[in-house]
């Protein structure tokens, strides 16, 4: 029974399964010690014919709060410290009665970019919670040409 359920469920996640073989995030590995005490940000991801679009909730991060690199040649890193400040109030007596969102942590996330990524043509900009990421595609390359040779 239960081979059963786990190929159902394979196959109820196929496209996630998919999705994770393009743009596989290397947070969730638990080999990978550098990203002790980071949680993960989330993201959609879209896939233009033009370049890569990665959107990441950030909610109430500024953008100098925010690092976007890249290392290893083609692996997307996002990264930020968590330093979300709560509202600060003036008045004497003012007090939380209620603190449920919760600051984030320090936020990490890594995806490795397929290899028509243009790095040297990555921009990022942060407006509303959300930070988004462009990527731009190289251009496909030239297919080769035969050339008939006439022989004497």
């Amino acid at each position: 029974m239960s081979a059963v359920a786990d190929t159902l469920t394979h196959w109820i996640n196929f496209p996630e399964n998919i999705e994770k073989l393009m743009f596989p995030s290397r947070t969730h590995e638990s080999c990978d010690n550098e990203n002790k005490g980071f949680s993960s940000i989330p993201a959609d991801i879209l896939d233009t014919p033009k370049e890569f679009i990665f959107y990441l909730d950030v909610p109430g991060l500024s953008k100098s709060d925010i690092q976007v690199t890249v290392e290893d040649e083609n692996t997307l890193v996002i990264k930020s410290g968590g330093k979300r400040k709560r509202e600060e109030f003036e008045e004497e007596g003012c007090k939380y009665i209620r603190l449920e969102r919760k600051a984030p942590q320090k936020l990490m996330r890594k995806f490795r970019l397929p290899e028509n990524a243009n790095v040297a043509a990555i921009t990022a900009k942060c407006e509303n919670g959300v930070l988004t990421v462009v990527v731009e595609k190289l251009p496909p390359p030239p297919k080769p040409k035969t050339v008939e040779v006439a022989i004497a």
